[in-house]
């Protein structure tokens, strides 16, 4: 449960950094912040396998280049659930997306690093 907490608040902070870079996203505060990560992570986990399956043959053809496509749908809905939360359109969603994901990586393996390095 903490490990999911400490993800939670990873993601929390790339959506947060992640708006300030693009400006065809915006997030109002960091409690909106953190409503997005949550609900990222919800329909990450819902409905983006069944868009992956239903999909298949799209993915296959494009050589997994649809999976992009299929991220930022996601982004889409999550903006239109949020209040606070806007994405300006498909493109600044799809660039969300995979900004979105190297500052989560960024982030995961600077605070693990230094984690480890941690004496208990």
């Amino acid at each position: 449960m903490i490990k999911f907490f400490g993800k939670l608040l990873i993601n929390t902070l790339a959506v947060l950094l992640t708006a300030e870079l693009l400006p065809g996203i915006h997030v109002q505060d960091p409690l909106t912040a953190l409503l997005a990560a949550l609900v990222l992570s919800l329909l990450n986990v819902t409905v983006k396998p069944v868009l992956i399956f239903l999909t298949i043959p799209f993915t296959v053809l494009t050589f997994g280049l649809f999976l992009l496509v299929i991220n930022a749908v996601i982004i889409i809905i999550a903006g239109k659930l949020i209040s606070g939360f806007e994405v300006t359109g498909f493109w600044w969603a799809l660039l969300f997306s995979i900004v979105l994901a190297l500052i989560n990586s960024i982030l995961e393996h600077f605070i693990l690093s230094v984690s480890e390095k941690r004496p208990d």
